[in-house]
């Protein structure tokens, strides 16, 4: 996954790897050939086609703009990196780039490309696809949320063109994550989308109403068809660079048809069914019933334990202004107490969520990072049991009281009555909306819940801002603090709560902007830790968000699907697609 920025609306670095003389050097990754070869898998056979179901239709197939998890999933298919951080072991790979250095001062990147490469067109691809990559997603009339990965000391990255084969990367100042960078940017054909740069139109450019020639990219896959409302089919991408440890060039398989299948249960009625290969992730909930139907067959259903997906839910604390209607900018007034939210958080009942949810199979949170990431979470964030009474008591000392009918009102009077946005393609937060509103009855609270078509959903929180709360997840590809900051930073298209700042609304977000733009020029492990655990404490104590619950990984795919092996920070069991074949084939 994911050419897209880290923590999107949906993994560890090791300390080696930070501190060690591997940030500074990397041999190529080819061994004299221009196509990398993959050894680790079993040799598999061409051919066939794999069935995927998706919950919703993507809304792009540009990942200057893609948002949501349909869309990247598609893309992540069509594109390919510079430097990719393998999933498994978390360590970056040559991938377009054969290899790379760093200068001494941790400033500079030389990357140095594979000869001989093609897009998916055929068309050649060299240094200058990478400068124009970069411009492309630099670019302020796009408005990427990616862009804001790509600013580093206070400025844009710098790329420069040495030869036909051979780039620069300049920092502003020294970046601990840096090869992280060169991972979550696809490389965009400058032969199709130079003149949409020059005249500002690149972020109408590859619609799904595109035709396939007009798309094209270094992924395993290219586009094949669309019907709208119904599937998606890539095929194979016949100048794709990677081959296997026989030398037959990658992809196995023909296609990967997508289909639009709606609601999680019927994702899992599909695969139950025969009618889809792979389970691109379900709920918790439904292992039992996977795993049942599927030991007759022979089918692969795993548990691959905890994921980095974060579910919360978020206040609307963007300022009011002269437009906002009257009703929500009161509403406001309330979700801007820290009181206010603290007293929901702790009226929470999370473990009846892991309960009901997941049948058990996830874990409560109480801040932004899960037990999924080991390595950067902050474990001495403290874990209150739910107490409706001391809930009640925070807020009746910020000016809250209770009517005779038990309804809660604020300081002038009125009662205090919500709605609560959420996906309806998502049964999981669906059920998480209706334990809240149970919870927050007990503090006289009336959250409405208003379960809204996915795009409506998206736009409501990203574009317009006209909701009250919202149900919604974070996850990621990457669990470094990094792939955090157009969330986490004031200035952040991602900064859910209260987007796109000029400057910090709040004392405690200008602590964490200071903090995260700190980390991102420690090398030393440690101290980056300690810088990110004191962002997790802000965030706990200050709750923009109440974070709810982490699912664990549950994938499943027919036994006759080889090289599949799921990687639990990844999220995704298609994160080596081009390894993946049919055992069943002669």
């Amino acid at each position: 996954m994911l050419g897209f920025p880290r923590r999107v609306l949906i993994l560890g670095m090791s300390i080696a790897m930070l501190d060690g003389p591997s940030a500074l050097s990397h041999p190529s990754g080819s061994s004299g050939s221009e196509e990398l070869l993959i050894g680790a898998n079993q040799v598999g056979r061409l051919g066939g086609r794999l069935v995927v179901g998706l919950r919703a239709e993507p809304k792009t197939l540009n990942p200057l703009l893609a948002l949501d998890a349909p869309s990247r999933e598609v893309i992540s298919r069509m594109h390919a990196d510079l430097i990719s951080i393998n999933p498994k072991s978390q360590v970056a790979e040559p991938a377009l780039a054969r290899s790379w250095t760093v200068s001494k001062d941790g400033r500079l990147y030389t990357i140095h490309l594979r000869h001989g490469l093609r897009f998916s067109d055929g068309a050649p691809f060299t240094a200058d696809d990478v400068v124009f990559t970069f411009a492309a997603w630099l670019d302020e009339k796009v408005h990427s949320p990616q862009r804001d990965l790509l600013i580093v000391g206070g400025s844009p990255v710098e790329v420069s063109r040495l030869d036909g084969y051979t780039v620069t990367v300049r920092l502003a100042a020294p970046y601990a994550a840096a090869e992280r960078l060169f991972d979550s940017l696809p490389m965009l054909p400058r032969h199709l989308l130079e003149k949409r740069l020059r005249d500002g139109t690149l972020g109408e450019a590859w619609r799904l109403t595109s035709a396939p020639g007009e798309i094209a990219g270094m992924g395993p896959f290219r586009l094949k068809h669309y019907r709208p409302g119904e599937r998606l089919v890539l095929e194979r991408n016949p100048y794709f660079w990677q081959a296997d440890s026989a030398g037959q060039r990658l992809p196995y398989l023909d296609e990967i048809e997508y289909l639009a299948v709606g609601s999680e249960d019927a994702q899992i009625m599909r695969f139950v069914a025969g009618q889809t290969d792979i389970l691109n992730r379900v709920s918790p909930r439904a292992f039992s019933l996977i795993a049942a139907e599927g030991s007759s067959r022979g089918d692969v259903v795993d548990d691959a334990g905890p994921s980095l997906e974060s579910n919360f839910l978020l206040f609307n604390l963007t300022p009011s202004t002269p437009n906002t209607p009257t009703d929500l900018a009161f509403r406001q007034s309330w979700f801007r107490r820290t009181a206010f939210r603290r007293a929901i958080s702790m009226a929470v009942d999370r473990e009846a969520i892991i309960r009901l949810v997941y049948n058990g199979r996830g874990a409560p949170l109480w801040g932004p990072v899960t037990p999924g990431n080991k390595l950067w979470i902050n474990s001495a964030i403290p874990h209150p049991a739910r107490s409706v009474a001391l809930a009640r008591k925070l807020l009746a000392s910020s000016g809250f009281s209770w009517n005779q009918d038990g309804l809660l009102l604020d300081p002038a009077g009125r009662t205090v009555e919500f709605s609560t946005i959420v996906s309806a393609s998502n049964t999981e937060r669906v059920q998480m909306a209706t334990i809240l509103e149970s919870d927050l009855r007990e503090l006289g609270m009336k959250a409405h819940i208003a379960s809204l078509e996915f795009r409506s959903f998206t736009d409501r929180v990203l574009n317009s801002r006209q909701f009250d709360t919202a149900i919604m997840a974070l996850g990621g590809g990457d669990a470094d603090p990094n792939a955090s900051l157009n969330v986490w930073l004031s200035s952040g298209a991602m900064h859910l709560w209260n987007p796109n700042q000029h400057e910090p609304g709040t004392p405690w977000e200008a602590e964490i902007d200071a903090l995260m733009r700190t980390q991102m020029s420690v090398i030393q492990f440690q101290r980056r830790k300690q810088l990110y655990d004191r962002v997790q404490q802000l965030l706990a104590e200050n709750v923009p968000m109440v974070f709810l619950a982490s699912p664990d990984v549950v994938v499943a795919a027919r036994k006759w699907v080889g090289n599949f092996s799921p990687a639990v920070l990844a999220d995704n069991p298609l994160w080596n697609a081009p390894q993946l074949f049919r055992l069943d084939l002669h």
